[in-house]
């Protein structure tokens, strides 16, 4: 979940920053030089800039209300820089600030399932923790309030459900590293009944079935995708790839 221009602009509210909390309590800002501070990190150019202003914010006001909001943007920005070490550092700060920070469980789902490899010494503590923050996520987004009151009811729901998706995307990345691929393809699904027509959980859906070596499945799920109105490019090409490797591999049994 990388910071979309709408997530950006949902954080600003009447001058300051909101996060993707379910605490739904409105932190306040104590001084004019802290609101700078604050609006700092939304006005930086960049993800590296965003988490210099967030470090600058917390040297100066360590006791800030803003704290877990701030620690969050860095996580997220962490991630869009593709430095999982320093997300980890920043997720995990972020929710010893904020326990119900939701948006910091879903990074830490996500770059947990991802960063971890079949043969890793620790592939399940690692695992487990991806499981362990996309379910905590999921419970918070049950009833999470808007992260920023004037949002229509309609537009709300559709990003709720869409982290909810990405939450269940995240479990069933991780139960692929187990090679569990028929969890994989449940939690996927999953996903989908939150996004319909949701274009990259439709490959992975064919990807699991590849890899679980059920190629009739394989080669279904990616006509699906195939089919699509709108079809990514980059999507497009997956899924013929993985048409083709079904196939092949069918031809072979």
């Amino acid at each position: 979940m990388r910071i979309t221009k709408w997530i950006v602009g949902a954080f600003l509210f009447s001058g300051v920053l909101m996060a993707q909390s379910a605490d739904g309590k409105q932190p306040k800002l104590k001084s004019q030089k802290e609101q700078d501070a604050v609006m700092a990190i939304f006005n930086a150019a960049d993800p590296a800039g965003r988490i210099t202003a967030v470090d600058a914010l917390l040297g100066k006001f360590a006791d800030s209300e803003y704290k877990g909001t701030a620690l969050f943007i860095a996580t997220a920005a962490a991630e869009e820089m593709n430095n999982w070490e320093k997300t980890v550092i920043y997720g995990d700060r972020t929710l010893e600030a904020d326990p119900k920070n939701y948006g910091a469980m879903l990074i830490l789902a996500r770059g947990y399932a991802t960063h971890t490899r079949e043969f890793d010494f620790d592939k399940e503590e690692k695992l487990a923790k991806a499981d362990k923050y996309a379910k905590g996520a999921l419970e918070l987004l049950k009833n999470a309030p808007k992260i920023r009151p004037d949002i229509q009811d309609e537009q709300w729901e559709a990003q709720r459900k869409t982290w909810i998706s990405e939450a269940h995307e995240a479990m069933g990345l991780a139960a692929s590293v187990r090679k569990k691929y028929d969890d994989s393809v449940a939690e996927y699904k999953l996903g989908l009944e939150a996004t319909p027509g949701n274009q990259n959980l439709m490959t992975r859906i064919a990807t699991a079935y590849l890899d679980a070596k059920k190629y009739d499945e394989s080669i279904a799920a990616a006509n699906q995708v195939l089919a699509l109105s709108g079809l990514n490019p980059q999507v497009k090409s997956i899924a013929e790839n993985i048409k083709a490797r079904a196939v092949a591999g069918k031809a072979t049994k």
